[in-house]
């Protein structure tokens, strides 16, 4: 007998697909990644068309320990996205850079520690690790904050998300709003890349955030070489106990990647580079043991690329926090 339950049915169908994709060492590691990366691209509906790609600068800012600018940038034709950049004062030379990646909620003013809607004071003084700009000041480095697609200044209503509207028309589309987001941030980057060469050292760069965020830095890193270390919180998991296990935003959705990786599978993407996932044991939406078997994948795909000693573990007993003690401690110890 089958099944009359829809939901029933479809579950079934992802728990029986084979993950074409996924390594099994009958190619070099090397060449699996270059077709794992391709395809991956091909998913998340990249490349887009770049925009000018150029730093308007809109104001600059003189703070006691740094300099804010704050600036857009066209990254594709007639779409500008809002950014702000810190540099640290009294710095020796160019400074190494964390790129800041906000969660969902009212927007990137969080990540650089501004209160601009109902709650954020609050927010911001229970959880001062989702002010992630000024633990990269205190770290010496430079911290990107960037206004993702559909939160804040770029939702529908300028403040909060609304990722669902826009994802279902990215669809129709035949795009990914995960995968505009990472464009975003690739076309940020080359942008900022030309603007502060002189003042920034782009071979040093840790990519971080939480929740949705941490879930953009893990595809970004997957997809951008560039990315020195990412240190996604909250978001690493197998598609099984997160996003297929219960209700979760439509920005973390790419049609048809079950048939080709799990979550863990993709970490491989990252590798030689430096990898440190953060998670909570009590996360209710990215269940612990879902991401203790995507992390025992990636560690099983370190080992593969002969780098098993540049990824990290860390899980703290709380809940759906950005863990930034913990990643910046590992981070350290792997020479960051």
């Amino acid at each position: 007998m089958g099944t009359k339950n829809t939901h029933e049915y479809e579950v079934k169908l992802f728990n029986e697909a084979e993950r074409t994709l996924r390594y099994d060492g009958s190619i070099p590691f090397s060449e699996w990644q270059k077709v794992a990366r391709a395809k991956l691209t091909e998913l998340l509906g990249l490349p887009l068309t770049p925009g000018r790609c150029e730093v308007d600068v809109e104001y600059i800012k003189e703070e006691d320990d740094y300099t804010e600018y704050r600036f857009t940038v066209e990254t594709e034709p007639g779409y500008d996205t809002p950014c702000h950049l810190r540099i640290p004062k009294n710095a020796d030379g160019a400074v190494p850079l964390t790129i800041c990646l906000s969660g969902h909620g009212g927007g990137m003013h969080i990540a650089l520690g501004v209160s601009k809607c109902e709650g954020d004071e609050e927010s911001l003084k229970n959880w001062p690790h989702r002010n992630m700009a000024a633990r990269s000041i205190k770290e010496g480095r430079a911290a990107l904050v960037i206004e993702s697609r559909s939160f804040g200044e770029c939702s529908l209503e300028g403040y909060g998300t609304s990722c669902t509207e826009a994802g279902k028309i990215a669809i129709l589309n035949g795009r990914t709003v995960l995968g505009e987001k990472v464009h975003d941030v690739m076309m940020i980057l080359d942008a900022v890349t030309v603007k502060f060469s002189d003042k920034i050292d782009f071979s040093n760069i840790v990519c971080t955030g939480n929740s949705g965020g941490g879930t953009q830095t893990f595809y970004l890193a997957c997809i951008d070489e560039r990315i020195t270390a990412a240190a996604p919180s909250c978001s690493v998991c197998t598609f099984r106990r997160s996003i297929a296990a219960k209700r979760h935003c439509m920005c973390n959705y790419i049609p048809s990647i079950r048939k080709y990786f799990e979550m863990g599978d993709m970490g491989g993407l990252i590798a030689p580079r430096l990898l440190v996932v953060a998670a909570g044991e009590e996360d209710p939406g990215f269940f612990i043991d879902g991401t203790r078997d995507a992390y025992e994948e990636i560690e099983r795909l370190y080992a593969a690329a002969g780098v098993p000693e540049r990824c990290a573990l860390r899980v703290q007993p709380g809940g759906h926090l950005n863990y930034a003690d913990e990643i910046w401690d590992s981070l350290h110890k792997m020479g960051i």
